[in-house]
């Protein structure tokens, strides 16, 4: 077997050029094994970086019970129904799709099933089929003039609406995270509120994901908000449209037609009344059902996995949004710098976590914040679990055990004209009892990193202790109470101990009302051991002591 290559697994059917693609990459072992039983794709699938799949076979929670050495699972479409999307967030296995590929031929569809509906085309067919010429029977209504509404407006959803603009429609959306009044320079009225749209579209389209708030949005109640005879296409998710009140509407005549590519239940059962009812359309399932949307999706699937894999960047990521891989060197380096905050910060927690913070200053942090934030998550609490942490798993780890993360962006012109770019992990111990009273968490650690134009990590700040040093190596952090003596005593200590201290970071800080303390950071050559730090903590005046072994510093 061989290990210095990526290996893929295609237990799929997958388009010839997305399989030839995967084959003409030299750094790419690939095994395609159409049909693989799930059973089967349990026993191997940890000895795979990458997995590509379609709707042909299910990636269930016992399929990712041993993950082993894969890293990502790519859908070649859009949906991700088959794939246990919290089983592998849990398990740190990035899941993307691919979307954008047949976005065009899913649009078009619906947009077939449209004018097919509000023609007749399906009923008309099978009469003529078996004989027959009633053209009284089969009077249609036309587009133009007519009001659609869009349910959804992404991708998909405005596709749709170009075409129907372009038919002379008049076109109204819903999405409920697009705060803007219209879109399309205008010519799309936009709501945030589904029912209020609703008695304003003579048909409804719709293009949202099946989530617990689209499951079942267009039902019994909604119905009666629609204007009457409301004319209804589905080519997004079968369950969106409730289909235990699609018939009754039908029947009532509120619904005048309803054309389904999606279903509940795929394929629905043979004696479903959706099948034969002479107001209902339906198709398979054919929404990315071209020679180009499979072609594309394959492709397009292969390159997102190994753009991943390699290390270049993320795209169609399902559970794992806003990071990226592809940084900017100065992106690069504070990724860098936040692991090493955090290995600082780790040991000087005692209490547990509530909440971390992330501070962000500098435009040019933002775009990688989401990323910068995970790894400083996976370096802070890896020492505390005994579960395997990555960047995608790690916010999952973290909301099971109720930590919060927050991040802030502050825009400082003056500061960063002088400083630069800066950024602050802020982390909060949690409540605590005492006396049968339970107090706020008053444990707060905090620490300031900066990366300047020599793109070397610094340590300005640990805890208020204020400083500038680059931390990497073995290093040492003694908080004491600030009195004579102490720095002389330190360095007799690792004298003896035959440890050599190579650089030397010394900040004080005054409390009120107790004690000035100090704060001694350490970079030493060689390891202390743990004799020299009991005799260390032995001595009065030592508050406390942490030693850290960090990486060489990037060059």
């Amino acid at each position: 077997m061989s290990t210095n290559k990526l290996r893929i697994l295609v237990p799929d059917k997958l388009a010839d050029e997305g399989l030839e693609f995967l084959r003409q990459q030299a750094d790419v072992e690939l095994e395609s094994r159409p049909g693989m039983k799930e059973d089967e794709l349990a026993q191997v699938i940890g000895d795979f970086d990458g997995l590509i799949v379609r709707s042909g076979i299910k990636v269930p929670a016992k399929c990712l019970g041993n993950p082993g050495r894969l890293k990502a699972i790519a859908r070649a479409g859009v949906g991700v129904d088959n794939i246990d999307v919290e089983a592998a967030t849990s398990k740190g296995v990035l899941v993307m799709n691919s979307a954008e590929a047949s976005t065009y031929s899913t649009a078009e569809h619906a947009f077939t099933l449209m004018m097919a509906l509000c023609r007749q085309i399906g009923p008309a067919y099978q009469t003529m089929a078996a004989g027959g010429w009633d053209r009284n029977k089969f009077m249609g209504r036309q587009l133009h003039g007519k009001t659609l509404g869009v349910v959804g407006f992404g991708r998909i959803g405005r596709t749709f609406a170009e075409r129907a603009l372009a038919f002379g429609m008049n076109v109204v959306a819903y999405d409920p995270i697009i705060n803007a009044p219209t879109m399309m320079d205008g010519k799309v009225r936009m709501f945030q509120d589904f029912k209020q749209m609703l008695p304003l579209a003579d048909i409804l389209t719709f293009h949202v994901p099946l989530t617990d708030e689209t499951r079942g949005m267009l039902n019994a109640e909604t119905f009666k908000l629609c204007r009457k005879g409301v004319l209804v296409i589905n080519a997004a998710r079968g369950g969106v449209v409730d289909e235990d009140a699609l018939i009754p509407a039908l029947e009532a005549g509120q619904c005048g037609g309803a054309a389904l590519d999606v279903f509940n239940t795929e394929p629905p059962a043979a004696d479903s009344p959706l099948r034969k009812h002479p107001k209902i359309l339906c198709t398979p399932h054919l929404g990315a059902s071209t020679h180009e949307a499979q072609k594309a999706v394959s492709i397009a699937a292969a390159e997102q996995l190994l753009e991943f894999l390699r290390g270049q960047g993320i795209h169609g990521a399902v559970n794992a949004a806003g990071l990226k891989v592809d940084l900017s060197p100065l992106q690069d380096r504070f990724v860098d710098l936040v692991q090493r905050m955090a290995q600082l910060l780790a040991p000087m927690i005692s209490r547990g976590i509530a909440s971390v913070t992330f501070e962000f200053s500098g435009a040019e942090l933002l775009p990688a914040a989401a990323t910068i934030e995970r790894v400083g998550l996976v370096h802070l609490l890896k020492n505390f679990l005994d579960e395997p942490l990555n960047i995608v798993n790690v916010m999952h780890a973290a909301q099971q055990r109720g930590i919060r993360v927050q991040r802030v962006n502050i825009e400082d012109p003056f500061a960063l004209a002088i400083t630069g770019p800066q950024l602050v992990l802020e982390i909060v111990g949690p409540a605590h009892a005492v006396d049968g009273r339970t107090l706020p968490g008053d444990e707060t650690r905090r620490i300031v990193g900066r990366v300047y134009q020599d793109l070397r990590p610094r340590i300005v700040e640990i805890n208020h202790y204020h400083m500038d040093m680059i931390p990497a190596g073995a290093m040492v952090l003694i908080q004491n109470q600030d009195r004579p003596g102490m720095i002389g005593l330190v360095g007799t200590e690792f004298g003896q101990a035959q440890v050599n201290i190579a650089d030397m970071a010394i900040s004080r800080r005054f409390s009120e009302g107790g004690p000035a303390t100090a704060l001694m950071v350490l970079k030493v050559d060689n390891d202390p051991t743990p004799e020299l730090c009991a005799r260390l903590k032995a001595h009065p005046g030592m508050l406390k002591i942490a030693v850290v072994k960090l990486a060489a510093e990037k060059k």
